[in-house]
């Protein structure tokens, strides 16, 4: 017990190396737990923003490129499905709803997106979870909006309050819907998906804003006055949508009807089943993630010789000590151990604090990350695996304890009371 409070008193008198070292292993631990965490979260967050959704119709493109834009709103559409050929997906017997989606607006750089009351009724995400309105209803009038959870917090918006939509998908708005402004009817509770993300306004009022705009801008006189719009609202519809959502009656029924798609002769399409498109994904992604995760392995292994390092360059210089605790009866083994043991107790610091480290760097990350890309990264603790892995980090923080350990087991206590010039 003697020789453990020594260690303690002896890491005090070297507090100033000591606790560099600690930063130094607390930095990579924290680099390590980052890089476990955030891959976790941030999978669970991309699973979780879209659930009962059994395929995702657009037009012929790649898998991954229309998950991205569909559900995450990353990137653009290279085409539309035409308005038929949604009707004619919605009226197949197979599909019991379908949610269509027409992008193509900003604002203040938020995507706006066309759809019907069924997005209400039917999207899901996390563990089949609805949608809820935390505030006022869904769109009744023309020129009402719905708004996500984080644009009303970022933008500060309440019901009621009017909102000028831009033309484009660009982050600058150079265009203006000014002649259409919305109102806001509701305001959807959080869900930590990009739904918070997102405008949501009827495909009439979609239709409606970009009459006079089939040139890509606004061609002056050719617009339609929001009074002539609301009187034929029934008839206004898109030309075409970007994407759809389809849930079917039965899943047993999923491969035949995305073969159908994928093979209609009318419209070049594509269709795919999200679940087995974001795995594609991940294993796309998992060599960068390998990547991420020897880099953080080489910075601890690099943390942990910087202790050796420092354990070696003070050994020298605690020779005289090392000799008169041999003198006061010390034995050889016990002096070993006190080196072992203080080897064990700064790797043990500098897990802990790199846990800690960690821990408010992803609490730090997360509204920037919610902003950003719509994702929900919660500050959590490691997962039972990641805690085995710094168990195995202390456990070697140990092992290269006993490097400084066995030189100084062997040195006689002649050796310690000389003096060399």
């Amino acid at each position: 017990m003697n020789l453990f409070g020594l260690a303690f008193r002896s890491l005090l008198n070297r507090r100033f190396a000591v606790v560099l070292t600690v930063l130094t292993i607390a930095l990579s631990i924290a680099l390590l737990v980052l890089v476990e965490q955030m891959r976790s979260e941030v999978h669970d967050g991309f699973y979780r923003s879209v659930s009962g959704t059994d395929l995702i119709v657009g037009a012929r493109t790649a898998p991954i490129q229309l998950l991205l834009y569909s559900v995450f709103g990353i990137g653009d559409a290279t085409n539309n499905v035409s308005w038929e050929t949604y009707q004619e997906l919605a009226n197949t017997s197979d599909v019991a709803w379908a949610i269509p989606m027409a992008l193509g607006d900003m604002h203040r750089g938020y995507r706006v997106m066309g759809t019907d009351h069924d997005l209400f009724e039917h999207y899901r995400y996390g563990n089949r979870q609805a949608l809820e309105f935390a505030a006022g209803r869904a769109f009744d009038d023309l020129f009402e909006v719905v708004v996500g959870h984080q644009v009303a917090r970022q933008l500060d918006y309440t019901i009621g309050e009017p909102v000028v939509l831009s033309h484009g998908t660009g982050r600058t708005a150079l265009q203006q819907h000014e002649e259409h402004p919305f109102t806001i009817s509701g305001i959807l509770a959080p869900t930590g998906t990009p739904v918070d993300q997102t405008l949501y306004v009827s495909l009439a009022a979609h239709r409606a804003i970009h009459i006079g705009w089939e040139r890509g801008t606004r061609m002056p006189g050719a617009e339609i006055d929001a009074d002539a719009a609301r009187e034929r609202a029934d008839a206004l519809r898109p030309d075409s949508v970007t994407a759809i959502l389809l849930g079917l009656n039965t899943r047993a029924a999923v491969f035949g009807l995305q073969r159908r798609i994928n093979d209609y002769r009318a419209e070049a399409l594509t269709a795919i089943m999200p679940g087995i498109t974001l795995q594609e994904l991940w294993r796309i992604t998992g060599l960068a993630e390998q990547i991420l995760r020897v880099v953080a392995g080489l910075v601890v292994l690099a943390g942990l010789l910087g202790m050796l390092t420092v354990l070696l360059t003070t050994l020298n210089e605690r020779r005289r000590e090392m000799a008169i605790l041999r003198a006061n009866g010390a034995r050889p083994w016990q002096i070993a151990g006190l080196l072992v043991f203080e080897a064990g107790l700064i790797a043990a610091c500098g897990i802990i604090c790199g846990v800690l480290l960690a821990l408010l760097a992803q609490a730090l990350a997360a509204p920037w990350l919610l902003t950003t890309f719509g994702l929900h990264v919660a500050a959590s603790w490691p997962a039972a695996g990641l805690w085995l892995v710094l168990a195995g980090i202390l456990l070697a923080g140990l092992v290269i304890g006993l490097v400084p350990a066995l030189m100084a087991y062997r040195r006689t206590l002649a050796d310690g009371m000389q003096v060399k010039m």
